[in-house]
């Protein structure tokens, strides 16, 4: 348990405790990783109990770990506490500033604020939980980043980030679709395995980012392709997840035009960012890749000396 005079611990804990996992990283004051501890714990399926149980079960692990800041749905409706979204633009001395020092349990923990916005191009609301400590840890990692980045998910964001601040974002739910569409229903029926950088993909890319058909029909198409031999089965995952991809990146291009020409990072699950980046370079965007486990710790240290 971190007690009174603690504060500037030579160590401390980054959390990133999501709908569907819990990930824990025991980090030092210069930002080498000791240890991590990872559960599919996520918040959704926990009540309040199971909660502090899980934070005091790390506490108890992990002894004299300094501060622990958590980031993510933790901080959600659905998590232990909710707390304010910082409203963007946000930097990082404004998350900090916003961090909120609560108890889960017995154990004091420093919840991360998640970032809200009104996006430019519609006036529409947007949220975020969990990304803006990748997202500052990424600026750490390239000094001086401006322009639009991609973290592939379940929720995929597509945000404006300029001189160290979060300024603009859309959500996209391609992921969280293409996984329940997988999972049960008509088109589960239809797909055998996970989908894979192939030609169905490349022209579920094609075809999504056309917007000739709206996804609905798209969709449905995928299973009819199957059932009269056009698609093998193997093949319907990819081809589903290239039109779900294709179709972001359509919106991606109808919202933010000046990313043609550009590079743009991917922070997130090397597998799936594999699959944006070629979609990405079907219309001719290039990417880099960015792994999410070391934005996430280069953000846990910015926000970490950012609170001290």
């Amino acid at each position: 348990m971190l007690r009174v005079g603690e504060e500037k611990a030579t160590e401390f804990v980054g959390v990133n405790w999501g709908s569907s996992n819990f990930r824990a990283y025991r980090i030092r004051g210069d930002g080498v990783l000791l240890d991590q501890w990872i559960q599919p714990a996520g918040v959704s399926g926990m009540d309040k109990a199971s909660m502090a149980g899980l934070i005091e079960e790390l506490d108890a692990r992990w002894a004299g770990h300094g501060p622990i800041y958590a980031c993510g749905m933790i901080g959600s409706n659905i998590g232990w506490q909710e707390v304010p979204y910082a409203l963007a633009p946000a930097g990082l001395a404004k998350i900090s500033e916003t961090t909120v020092h609560t108890h889960i349990g017995n154990v004091q923990v420093r919840i991360v604020p998640g970032v809200t916005c009104k996006r430019t191009f519609d006036g529409g609301p947007d949220i975020l939980r969990g990304e803006e400590i990748e997202l500052f840890g990424f600026s750490t990692i390239q000094s001086g980043f401006d322009g639009l980045l991609a973290l592939p998910g379940t929720h995929t964001k597509w945000v404006m980030f300029h001189s160290g601040h979060v300024h603009d974002f859309f959500t996209s739910m391609s992921g969280e679709i293409y996984d329940r569409l997988t999972a049960a229903g008509l088109l589960a029926s239809t797909v055998e395995g996970e989908a894979n950088l192939n030609d169905a993909f490349e022209g579920g890319v094609r075809l999504g980012q056309e917007r000739t058909l709206g996804l609905g029909t798209l969709l449905f198409g995928a299973r009819a392709k199957v059932i009269r031999g056009e698609l093998k089965r193997r093949d319907a995952s990819s081809y589903i997840r290239g039109l779900l991809i294709g179709a972001e990146i359509a919106d991606a291009l109808a919202i933010y035009p000046q990313l043609q020409g550009t590079t743009i990072p991917l922070i997130g699950n090397e597998a799936l960012s594999v699959l944006y980046a070629a979609a990405l370079a079907s219309v001719g965007i290039k990417s880099s890749l960015v792994s999410s486990k070391d934005a996430c710790l280069s953000g846990f240290l910015a926000l970490h000396r950012a609170c001290e």
